[in-house]
């Protein structure tokens, strides 16, 4: 769990971070740093903001849990989260490119207009929105818990290594590409989404909801099992230890789904899921590069009639 909540803070963190760096950086370049306080109060508002969120979830949560439900809210929670996950990571790829042009241009807008309430609520909307998510992300990694996520040592060192390479990045000691930088870590992202709809697939199975035509494609309980408990039971029952400890799997679990024995929807759902993932990617590619290759073929039928 702290992992993944390492992962997701940072994340969410940099990308808030990043874009109130862009917006501050650009209102003292054109001098107008009288304006870079109503930024910092629009996102420290949205922290605020976002702290009542997790709050209000956390007692949704409870109601749920005191009429026995919270095992369908938190499958509804895991299953939202994978795919908003999912568009997040799509979201950033597209648009990281342009988001200092997209950001000036919005800053340009407000300055003109002297539109303060703008620049407040536009650095409030932009931290928000990832808090929001945050916290949300947090309750699905955490079965609801958020408590025990914005506690862990995982958000805490997120948030502030997202703190550090922010700063060094606007002081311009550290170069970073943001696009293949948003590639990396929206990997591990998508890995994270992916565990998190198997994981609501097997919960449903636990509970009944849905069925399995094959409730153990295969056990790697001998190999890696799901739980010390696990370890311990295989153990009991053969004699001897499995290759890797179950501290291993749980670890792995939490971040990736990692299941020993899983059923066969698990197993079409999780490369069900990347194959959908790469087949997103593809497409989007294809459209971008017939976008490129449009002006250039315009322009080659253009000389071919001139030279005729």
């Amino acid at each position: 769990m702290e992992v993944q909540a390492l992962l997701i803070t940072f994340r969410e963190a940099l990308e808030a971070l990043l874009i109130v760096g862009i917006i501050t950086s650009y209102l003292k370049r054109v001098d107008h740093r009288e304006y870079t306080k109503y930024v910092w109060l629009g996102a420290g508002l949205a922290v605020l903001a976002s702290i009542g969120v997790a709050i209000l979830f956390q007692v949704v949560f409870t109601g749920f849990a005191a009429m026995g439900s919270e095992i369908y809210l938190k499958i509804g929670i895991m299953i939202v989260s994978a795919l908003l996950l999912t568009q997040m990571v799509f979201w950033m790829a597209e648009h990281s490119r342009d988001m200092k042009q997209n950001v000036e241009g919005k800053m340009d807008q407000f300055i003109t207009a002297g539109n303060v309430a703008g620049m407040v609520i536009h650095s409030f909307l932009v931290v928000l929105r990832e808090g929001v998510e945050t916290v949300f992300f947090f309750a699905a990694i955490t079965h609801g818990n958020i408590g025990a996520a914005i506690q862990g040592w995982g958000a805490a060192t997120g948030i502030a290594i997202a703190a550090l390479v922010s700063y060094f990045f606007f002081k311009g000691t550290m170069r970073i590409p943001l696009k293949a930088f948003f590639k990396v870590t929206g990997a591990f992202i998508v890995l994270i989404a992916a565990g998190l709809l198997v994981q609501a697939i097997s919960m449903m199975q636990d509970i009944g909801l849905i069925g399995s035509v094959m409730p153990h494609v295969y056990d790697l309980t001998w190999l890696l099992p799901e739980h010390p408990i696990d370890y311990e039971h295989y153990v009991r029952d053969h004699g001897v230890a499995p290759v890797f400890s179950g501290e291993v799997g749980v670890f792995l679990k939490a971040l990736f789904g990692y299941s020993a024995m899983p059923s066969l929807e698990e197993v079409i759902a999780y490369i069900g899921y990347f194959a959908v993932v790469y087949l997103l990617v593809t497409s989007r590619r294809g459209q971008k590069s017939a976008v490129v290759e449009k002006p250039a073929i315009a322009a080659l039928e253009e000389k071919a009639k001139n030279v005729m």
